[in-house]
């Protein structure tokens, strides 16, 4: 079929880079740091088990249709849930989501008018530069250095170009692994009231600390109902539930909730109960605590072996999440180092697929997450290899 019978808004437009990369990767004796995926092992399977067997014998209705806005219980959980992070807020600013992800599509789907403007860091999460593509968003990008977004340059961005929507990831951010510090959430929540414009906080990984002091949410800085917080249960429980949420005005929910109707009506009402009873039993935190543990010794073992590396390599060091983000020298093009790396079956994300405008093809990210301490080890010393050989 022709290009140009398809809706503008989505001609041309390739699918998730990292999406179609992990088709290649997934064979079976290839090493992969390229997603961004959770381990397996730490997956509850038999609690969840457990419990999805009670739920469906105790209720079916479970199995029924549900309310757009979520289900109620696990609403007030998430309510009081995200006061350690500092939000005031009531299970009536709550919207439950199919993960986080929804929610920056309903956001750019209640917001975004063909070339409105979205202000986002460079580099930034993949998805969500697809989302607001998807919307005709038009991009303008801020750089960040090792504590977070720039903020006079953000300021500037603002004033001048007057984004309809700002869009962050501060807190162990996909893909540096780089989080906001304190001084500039506060600022910041102080900026986007003044300006008044509407702030994603995108949050997906806040909850996976292995080192540091916990923050203050960005959220818990709002002055006036301009950040709109987006949580998920996909890193922290099981990713295949789909379970996020939104913490927003109402005014704000309500044109979500109209958005959501016409996506999916509603997030899975057994992944909700699932999830609400999860946390409800007091199996979250012990969990927490058992996988946090698991990615800090994968962490400190992938941080150990970049010493296999060049000087010349600026590496982040996160204190949590799940990425570790790379600037090669300058005249190096890591999309050729993913292919050479391939061929000896280790894989990694080149970075050029997280700028808004592309280039800086010096680039990568690791993701030390899905692989274990084993693969971990011979992958880098693959990787490192493979590196030597094509910088000569």
């Amino acid at each position: 079929m022709e290009e140009s019978r398809f809706a503008k808004r989505l001609q041309n437009m390739g699918g998730n880079a990292i999406r179609e990369l992990l088709k290649v990767t997934q064979q079976p004796d290839v090493i992969s740091f390229a997603g961004g995926n959770p381990a397996p092992d730490t997956f509850p399977a038999k609690q969840l088990g457990e419990i999805a067997q009670e739920v469906l014998a105790g209720d079916r209705n479970i199995l029924q249709y549900g309310t757009t806005e979520g289900y109620a219980p696990l609403k007030e959980f998430i309510a009081g849930w995200v006061g350690d992070i500092g939000i005031k807020t009531s299970a009536a600013n709550v919207l439950i989501t199919s993960g986080s992800q929804q929610g920056i599509d309903l956001l750019g789907k209640a917001m975004l008018n063909p070339g409105d403007k979205v202000a986002l860091e460079d580099p930034t999460y993949l998805a969500a530069l697809q989302i607001f593509r998807t919307y005709q968003g038009a991009f303008v990008t801020v750089p960040s250095d090792a504590d977070g977004v720039l903020l006079e340059e953000l300021e500037e961005v603002i004033a001048r170009e007057k984004p309809v929507l700002v869009y962050l990831v501060p807190t162990f951010q996909n893909p540096t692994g780089i989080t906001l510090n304190l001084e500039r959430r506060k600022k910041l929540a102080e900026m986007v009231a003044r300006y008044s414009v509407v702030t994603i906080e995108d949050d997906p990984y806040g909850r996976l600390r292995y080192s540091g002091e916990a923050l203050p949410a960005i959220k818990s800085f709002d002055q006036n109902g301009e950040v709109v917080y987006l949580g998920s249960f996909s890193k922290l429980i099981s990713p295949g539930l789909r379970v996020g949420f939104a913490i927003a005005t109402p005014e704000i929910l309500q044109k979500m909730v109209i958005g959501k109707q016409s996506t999916d009506v509603h997030t899975s009402n057994l992944s909700q109960v699932m999830i609400y009873e999860f946390c409800k039993r007091g199996l979250l935190e012990p969990h927490l605590e058992e996988s946090k543990a698991k990615y800090a010794r994968k962490l400190a073992l992938m941080t150990e072996k970049l010493s296999l590396f060049p000087d010349n390599i600026k590496w982040t060091s996160p204190e949590g999440g799940l990425f570790i983000w790379g600037e090669l020298p300058e005249t190096m093009d890591a999309t050729k180092l993913f292919a050479a790396a391939l061929e000896e079956k280790v894989a990694f994300v080149p970075g050029t697929s997280f700028y808004a405008g592309g280039g800086h093809l010096n680039t990568i990210r690791l993701n030390f997450s899905n692989a274990s301490e084993e693969m971990i080890r011979e992958g880098m010393h693959r990787l490192a290899r493979v590196y030597a050989k094509f910088a000569e």
